[in-house]
């Protein structure tokens, strides 16, 4: 049993972003000139893609920003599993350090982290809990340097709330703060509303191409990026959510996968297609599982024969006058998002702060 959130006249008090990635379409990305593509899946339940978009004539061919994308995918991530999470936490750390290196940000730049969301949404929280849980320095660097040790960097933060609490656009309260703050670097935290039902809650996003508060749930606000700010902007999302057109069209991505299958299956036995001896099977269908077009057509009609952002937004024009294209989240979303944050708080903590390691993160966390 899933949440839903009925997000109509209500849309103001949530800043859920749209995630930036389309894994699915990464396989064929290394093929594009200006496109750099690295799949990493050497370690047990965790696999790492990074991407560079190099241009913006590459950028345009797959519909993202030039930038530096990095994804973590864990689906074991669902199970608030506290071994999982901690060794997700340390690879976090690990790839997040190695992720401002390759920016440039060395260790002794300030930095502002920005929690993002409404701490009274549960999925719309993971940016507000995880500043609960940052080491944040800054006040201590201002009022008593003699007590700060060696290895820490000057660290603050903030969670602005949403414009349906403050009346102020998210992306004004950040721009203050940057003016009379001063940091070298901004990290956005936010929840994201997944673009694919099998990205939710299992999945980490980080891209310095920056944010866009209140795009998952169809608000047009001011980004929040180094042409607002001025300085480099690093986001970090986690999917939360999803609409349930997206939920249909999957739905209808998986029948064909599982007919196409089936028809592979039924090949081998010498028999007519029986759905009975088709296997189980535990991962998502993608392109490459479907039957051909014709087959689509006669399993599905018009509609199993559109291209997947053709049939997606077709979808969505249905359900929207309705009302009926409804936000949902999974039913265990209050264990997630406090495991998830706690994950991502501790990856930044160990990460920002060369004294914080595996061994004393726990001080910083709770």
């Amino acid at each position: 049993m899933a949440h839903n959130i009925d997000l109509s006249g209500y849309s103001i008090r949530t800043d859920l972003a749209v995630e930036a990635h389309e894994l699915a379409q990464q396989q064929n990305e290394s093929n594009i000139e200006g496109i750099w593509l690295q799949a990493d899946d050497s370690e047990p339940n965790i696999k790492v893609t990074r991407l560079h978009v190099q241009t913006e004539a590459a950028g345009k061919q797959i519909g993202k920003l030039p930038g530096r994308y990095l994804t973590m995918e864990v689906p074991k991530l669902r199970d608030n599993d506290t071994s999982i999470e901690e060794q997700v936490a340390k690879r976090f750390a690990m790839e997040f350090a190695a992720f401002l290196e390759q920016m440039g940000i060395t260790k002794d730049k300030k930095a502002l982290v920005v929690g993002l969301g409404n701490w009274n949404v549960t999925p719309d929280a993971l940016g507000p809990m995880v500043v609960e849980n940052l080491l944040v320095t800054r006040h201590l660097y201002k009022l008593a340097p003699e007590t700060v040790g060696e290895g820490y960097r000057e660290v603050s933060a903030l969670s602005p709330g949403v414009l349906g609490i403050t009346g102020i656009e998210t992306s004004e309260i950040v721009f203050g703060v940057v003016e009379k703050s001063k940091p070298d670097f901004v990290i956005c935290i936010d929840a994201l509303a997944s673009r694919a039902l099998h990205r939710v809650n299992t999945t980490i996003q980080v891209s310095d191409t920056g944010i866009h508060p209140g795009s998952g749930v169809g608000n047009k606000r001011k980004s929040i990026d180094q042409a607002t700010l001025g300085i480099p902007v690093i986001a970090v999302g986690v999917p939360t959510v999803v609409f349930a057109s997206t939920i249909v069209n999957d739905a209808i991505t998986y029948l064909l996968g599982h007919f196409g299958q089936s028809m592979v299956e039924s090949k081998r036995a010498f028999n007519k297609l029986s759905l009975s001896t088709v296997p189980e099977r535990k991962e998502p269908y993608t392109e490459d599982d479907l039957p051909d077009m014709e087959s689509r057509k006669t399993f599905m009609g018009l509609v199993g024969s559109l291209p997947e952002e053709e049939k997606r937004q077709l979808i969505h024009e249905v359900l929207r006058p309705l009302g009926q294209d409804l936000v949902v989240t999974p039913k265990e979303v209050d264990d997630f998002i406090e495991g998830v944050a706690n994950v991502i708080a501790t990856g930044l903590n160990r990460s920002l702060h060369q004294a914080v390691n595996e061994d004393n993160s726990a001080a910083y966390t709770h």
